[in-house]
């Protein structure tokens, strides 16, 4: 369906593009936010234009921070076990774990796994920042690396392909256990299972 207004269409248009969004969702968004007062509409563009603005990468672990809040309140951290490390595809999979509190240690972030038909290299995530902050680890004694990427073809990829690059340098390198669905995304995992899956990792 298409509205007489172009700015209308031009919304829905852009409310479509996100994920999970269809086009009737979409619509209703749009027809919502036309019908707030316009303060409510300044408040959500304000949000999305700060989310660019001043959201960054922590220059350790890459999850996102806010700018003058480098290295993250997760790096930064007295009460984390900074031997261990678990790695894992996206911000969203790290508090998926952080929900379960479970985890007491560390993370990396990919943003990303690798899919040649997607053409995704290694180069194109956050690997290099991970061997780069492993080489420079002699002050956390980091031991353990945690592969908790989602159970895909493209992660189980990634994971053999980090296992290579890291088992010469002595860490012990385990794989959450297997209590997640194959071709299940970790977001939406529960959290005992989660709990669970950490908590029975094996050694790779």
């Amino acid at each position: 369906m298409r509205y007489t207004s172009a700015a209308l269409d031009a919304l829905i248009d852009e409310f479509a593009k996100l994920p999970g969004v269809g086009r009737k969702t979409a619509q209703r968004l749009s027809m919502y936010i036309l019908h707030e007062p316009r303060t409510e509409a300044e408040k959500l563009a304000k949000a999305l234009l700060e989310v660019k603005d001043k959201v960054i990468h922590c220059s350790i672990c890459q999850n996102i921070t806010d700018i003058g809040v480098d290295p993250c309140t997760i790096c930064t951290s007295k009460s984390r076990d900074r031997s261990i490390i678990c790695v894992v595809e996206s911000p969203v999979d790290m508090l998926a774990f952080e929900k379960t509190g479970y985890f007491k240690g560390l993370y990396h972030v990919l943003h990303g796994v690798i899919s040649p038909l997607d053409g995704v290299g290694p180069d194109d995530i956050k690997i290099r920042e991970l061997l780069t902050r492993l080489a420079n680890s002699e002050g956390d004694n980091v031991k353990e690396i945690v592969l908790a990427l989602n159970p895909t073809i493209e992660g189980e990829t990634t994971a053999l392909y980090l296992t290579k690059l890291m088992k010469p340098l002595g860490l012990t390198i385990t794989k959450i256990a297997r209590g997640i669905p194959v071709g299940a995304e970790l977001e939406f995992i529960d959290e005992a299972t989660l709990s669970r899956a950490m908590e029975g990792r094996t050694a790779v």
